[in-house]
């Protein structure tokens, strides 16, 4: 339990200073966000391989529920984001930002979509590990890596709307709180086993969807070279001997 505790509160720092460092990059150090994003990419891929997904057929062998069945929260969970941040949240914003007129409201709006972005992202983590151990720390690496590309989204949305620098950083600041206070919203409930079950398919179809349509081409269209490809494969391979070696120590 001490174990778990220590990995929670870690993790849920981590992630904080996730997003500092991407937004604090995209303020200064523009010209190598597509390296970051393409490794980000990478590992969001290993986490839902390696971890999430084998854990949802022991989770669904446990409790006796077809495998077909466990697997529709995670096409739900990848299509309910898909139409969320196409039609509600991001993309409205997004296609603002390559029109002649730019407004700071804009930007505040889209911040505060990725600072309630943010909030979810912590609620996972303490799920996670409700899960287990294992899964918690797994789950908390995707997450990391998530965060860090939506600090980099948070402030390069503030910008490109004519908000000033002072302002995209409190934003950014914000960005950075909100994981810990929906990682901390979790000590307050548990979940049950089925619960979990769905819980993980949902996650998983989310970060597929963060890393295939999200992450992934937003590294390709700022450079799309054969660098940031490496930068993907390697934070794929590494992230699996990251999960496999978290595995044994659990």
């Amino acid at each position: 339990m001490e174990l778990h505790l220590s990995s929670f509160a870690l993790f849920i720092i981590l992630t904080s200073l996730a997003t500092l460092i991407g937004g604090l990059i995209a303020l200064q150090l523009q010209s190598r966000i597509h390296l970051l994003l393409g490794f980000t990419a990478g590992v969001i891929l290993s986490v839902v391989s390696f971890d999430i997904l084998p854990e949802i057929v022991e989770l669904a062998n446990h409790l006796g529920v077809d495998l077909h069945m466990a697997f529709v929260p995670l096409v739900g969970g990848f299509l309910i984001f898909h139409v969320v941040e196409k039609y509600i949240l991001i993309h409205h914003t997004h296609e603002h930002a390559y029109g002649e007129h730019r407004h700071p409201t804009i930007g505040v709006g889209s911040a505060l979509a990725l600072i309630g972005h943010s909030f979810l992202d912590g609620i996972g983590i303490g799920l996670a590990f409700q899960v287990s151990h294992a899964t918690g720390v797994a789950i908390a690496f995707a997450v990391l890596a998530h965060d860090f590309s939506d600090g980099i989204n948070t402030v390069s949305l503030m910008l490109s709307h004519n908000n000033s620098r002072v302002r995209a950083l409190m934003f950014l600041i914000a960005d950075a709180v909100a994981p810990i206070l929906g990682a901390l919203s979790t000590l307050l409930f548990t979940i049950s086993s089925a619960f979990g079950l769905i819980y993980l398919g949902i996650f998983a179809g989310f970060l597929l969807y963060i890393g295939a349509s999200d992450i992934l081409p937003e590294a390709h269209s700022r450079h799309s070279k054969w660098t940031t490809v490496l930068m993907t494969v390697i934070g794929a391979v590494g992230m699996f001997f990251v999960l496999n070696l978290v595995q044994t120590i659990s």
